[in-house]
């Protein structure tokens, strides 16, 4: 059986993968290392999908090696923090509402994330992949972006020749050589940072438009999935909480829904419809040949967060630089303005990322006998 590792958006979000990604490492036996054979990334998720699967050395370096990347990560490598970088940034928006042609020599972004480019080119190894593919170790990494002209979910592979393209209802499949525009591309969050062109289309945010996020994987050839998500919207404990409301939503807060809205909800759905389609093939009694299904049953593992990110992001923010803290609160991105789910997509600081993989790393041990269950089941299936 092949399982797929299926790694969600989210900004900073993303750092609770890490620490998810070392638990992993640490319960499951160094000899059974070779996890994931196809691996699927999507916005900062696809950051942590070719740091994963370009690195040269073993899972658990690898893991290890992420895990570090994000605890010392500084929000001056993912984007300039200076007064004139944010002044001339919102200026630039703001002039293309009576200047159409303001952004055709240079994307339009209110922030300007040039540093994570160098911060990517020196810890990502696209040279390691080719090699990777043809031992056998990786069957399939795939970068998800979203092409502006028509709004296509376009995921971006690098595979064996088993795989193929493929194109459905909005959602495309191309085999590429993966790069670092592909990795810009994905990350580019909607009107925040610059769109990426890769060949003749301009590239946004993986999570735009992402209607299925568990198609990518079994396109690839996946019948397992294991899912690091960065919403704790799967916890029923959270499901229907209402808090006081005494004001209008602040800009922030209206912003963090959106984000919300493409980066989490898509996943949440998914999942729910595969577990609909899981339950209809466990009650099929298999009577009538005719009537066999024409899919297999796929198994999933989900590890979400078990305490609101935005909770912790709202204690984070005055660790930002001044001009970034400004940001936030003029806009309304804080824990008291309601709108620290904004905050937490943007709290690129060593702060709220080690939180957050602390936290990954423990929702990944308490789910620890799953985790185990899920890879012993995949041993037993490839003996048998």
């Amino acid at each position: 059986m092949t399982a797929a590792l299926v790694l969600s958006g989210g900004g900073a979000r993303a750092a609770y993968q890490a620490g998810v990604l070392a638990a992993v490492a640490d319960i499951v036996p160094e000899q059974q290392q070779s996890l994931f054979p196809i691996v699927c990334g999507t916005s900062a998720g696809a950051i942590n999908a070719l740091a994963l699967t370009s690195h040269p050395g073993s899972f658990t370096a690898a893991s290890n090696n992420l895990s570090s990347l994000w605890r010392n990560l500084t929000i001056d490598q993912v984007i300039r923090t200076h007064w004139w970088d944010l002044v001339k940034g919102a200026g630039r928006v703001v002039g293309s509402f009576f200047n159409h042609g303001a952004g055709r020599e240079r994307p339009l972004s209110l922030l300007d994330n040039s540093p994570l480019r160098k911060l990517l080119s020196d810890n990502i190894h696209f040279e390691n992949l080719p090699e990777a593919i043809a031992s056998g170790r990786l069957r399939a990494v795939s970068v998800t972006a979203m092409a502006y002209s028509n709004g296509e979910s376009v995921s971006f592979f690098q595979a064996n020749s088993e795989v193929e393209d493929w194109r459905k209802y909005h959602r495309v499949g191309v085999g590429a050589q993966l790069t670092l525009d592909h990795l810009m591309a994905s990350s580019a969050l909607p009107g925040i940072f610059p769109t990426v062109k890769i060949g003749r289309e301009y590239y946004g945010d993986g999570a735009i438009r992402q209607l299925s996020p568990l198609s990518t994987a079994l396109h690839l050839g996946a019948d397992r999935i294991f899912v690091i998500g960065v919403s704790n919207n799967r916890n029923p404990a959270h499901w229907g909480r209402r808090t006081v409301v005494r004001n209008s939503p602040s800009i922030g807060q209206v912003l963090g829904h959106l984000l919300n809205s493409a980066f989490l909800d898509s996943l949440d759905s998914d999942l729910e419809h595969l577990e609909t389609v899981n339950e209809i093939l466990n009650n099929y009694d298999g009577t009538e040949a005719e009537a066999k299904p024409a899919f297999s049953r796929i198994e999933t593992l989900v590890i979400s967060p078990s305490q609101p990110l935005d909770k912790i992001a709202g204690r984070c923010v005055r660790y930002l630089p001044n001009p970034m803290r400004l940001f936030m609160r003029s806009t309304g991105s804080t824990a008291k303005a309601g709108g620290a789910t904004m905050a937490s997509y943007l709290l690129f600081t060593e702060q709220f990322c080690s939180r957050l993989i602390d936290l990954g790393y423990q929702d990944a041990m308490w789910d620890k006998d799953a985790i185990l269950r899920f890879f012993e089941q995949r041993q037993e299936s490839d003996v048998a």
